[in-house]
Order: C-alpha cells, then structure tokens, then sequence
C-alpha cells in the first residue's frame, strides 16, 4: 500500500516464554490519526517500542515513514517524535529554557533556533509563562510543553502514549484539539489512550489488541457496527403508520406513547436503505429516524471480555 506513515507485517516478540507480541500486522495511514487500544498487558508499549526503535522484534518487518527500522535506526528516529505518559520536561529549567535546550540537541543553532523555540511557545499559547519554572506550570501546561518540545525536531509521525491521562476534561479537550492540528498539518499520530470517548473522537482508525494479537481494526464506526445492541429508531405521524410499521417489521418493539418503533440493526448504509425502501414500498410514512449504535465501551467489552475502566484497573 501507497501512503503509508507506518506499515509492519508480522510483529513478533516475546520474553522467555511468555509471548507479548503474537504476529500483529498494522497499517498507518500518512496524516490520519492512529488509535492502538487494548487492556493493560495487551502489548501496547511493546508495539510502540518496537515502532520506536526502543525495542528489537523477535520477528517481522516495519517501515516507519519509509525507513525500514532494524538497518535505518538512525533515518526513523529523525522522522519521528515520542511523548510518553508523563511529561518528560525539567522542572529546573523555564518553559523556554526546556524549548532552547530541544533546540540545540537537534543543533538548530542561532537565529534558527530561536524561531523555531518562538514559534512554538505562541503555538501552545506558552508564551506568557515561557520564563516561568516548568515546575509550577499546571498539568495541561506541562503537556503542552512536552509536546512541543517534541516537535523541535520537526517529526512526520509522533507517537502519543496516553497524552492525556490525570489531565482534568477542559485539559484533555485542549490536548485533543492540538491533535487535530498537528494532523491537519498532515503530521500522523500514533496513539495510545486508555480514554474510550478520546479515540472515538480522534481516531481516523483503531485497532484493538488483546493478548498481543489484534482482534480487530477499523473506523470507530465500523467497530461499533460489529457489537450487537445497534438499533435504529423510527418516529411517525401517528398511532395508524406505527402500527402498520410494527407489523410490517415483526423483529421490532413499538413504543406506542412517543409513536417511534424500534429496530435493530447494524446502522449502516446499505440495511438503513432497504429499511426505509421497504416501508415506502408499503406507503409507511416516517417522520424521522435516527441510529443508534454501542459506544466503544461496548466493542473494548465484546473483545477483551472487560470494560475498558477494569482493563485499566488491573
């Protein structure tokens, strides 16, 4: 495939006989974002550092942005960027101190440097407390400067280990919206989140591992499609039309005070179509509809066989 930012074929790896990684195959699309979910111990930090070049497969093959990870080490760690979980910036240094010293480990000297540092403390809104110790910046703040001392070396992809965990919600809502951003100026992000509702709204693609093998991918749409429990639900005019709609569609449950019928389904296209096909063909007006699908709290359940809130306890 053409276009992609990352693409590894075969993933193995393991540690004495406990195997992490079980044969994983991924594919990262250029200028999307890229959400790996799985419960504690599913092998998430193994793949990124495998991805990383933190961490040697035991098998496979990966290229990241092009470079093919065991034999141009050095070509992939140039294109990428990492933040981890905390925030790795020194709380001895400010704000622009941390950016300067960024700076000059990616030897961008002189009046380079100073742009680049200038540039992102107005694009993390940073500015004001740029000559303030790290350590009193807030926990948004801190994330925010790691961030953007992780894009001092100008990466094509960044890897995002749970950006956002004990961030309080306005926080994680400013992270996500850097995010778009950085994709809308057709960087790729790799992400790792143990928030369901932050992958929901950022990914352009999940995939889900579970006991280091994947046990599926695809849009957060797609996935939720794939979980029992979807519905759509139909409002008409009146009494007559839904009860006519209710025999017509003999697996649905009426309710007759709000006029709206129940019926299940997998919400897309193609069944919503022959849906409301079928009820035209019988001259059954509806006023509206809307679909109704599980969250992804209900496919990281049907998967793993936990909630996402107990994955992450353990």
């Amino acid at each position: 495939m053409t276009n992609l930012a990352i693409a590894a074929s075969g993933l193995r790896k393991a540690y004495q006989e406990k195997i992490v990684l079980d044969g994983i195959d991924l594919n990262v699309r250029a200028g999307t974002v890229f959400s790996l979910l799985g419960p504690n111990g599913a092998g998430k930090t193994t793949t990124v550092n495998v991805l990383t070049t933190l961490l040697k497969a035991d098998a496979g093959t990966v290229r990241v942005a092009g470079y093919d990870i065991a034999s141009e080490t050095k070509a992939v760690r140039a294109a990428i960027g990492v933040t981890g979980q905390f925030a790795a910036v020194d709380d001895l240094l400010t704000g622009e101190e941390n950016l300067r010293l960024m700076a000059d480990l990616q030897h961008l000297r002189g009046s380079e440097g100073k742009r680049v540092v200038e540039h992102l403390l107005n694009r993390f809104d940073l500015k004001e407390s740029a000559r303030k110790m790290a350590a009193t910046y807030s926990g948004g703040m801190r994330r925010k400067l790691d961030l953007a001392m992780t894009l001092v070396g100008r990466p094509q992809i960044i890897f995002l280990d749970e950006p956002t965990t004990g961030l309080d919600p306005r926080s994680r809502r400013m992270m996500w919206d850097i995010v778009r951003e950085l994709v809308a100026d057709g960087m790729t992000i790799f992400l790792t989140t143990q928030y369901l509702e932050e992958a929901d709204r950022l990914a352009d693609q999940i995939a889900v591992l579970d006991q280091g093998k994947l046990v599926a991918e695809g849009t957060p749409d797609e996935l939720k499609r794939q979980i029992p429990g979807g519905h759509v639900r139909l409002r008409f005019p009146d009494a007559a039309r839904l009860a006519a709609a209710a025999r017509l569609l003999t697996n649905s449950t009426p309710d007759d005070e709000n006029l709206t019928l129940r019926v299940p389904g997998d919400g897309g296209v193609k069944s919503l179509r022959t849906l409301l096909e079928r009820l035209d063909e019988y001259a059954i007006d509806v006023e509206e509809f809307s679909v109704h699908t599980p969250d992804l709290d209900d496919v990281f359940l049907a998967l793993t066989g936990h909630s996402s809130v107990e994955a992450n306890a353990q």
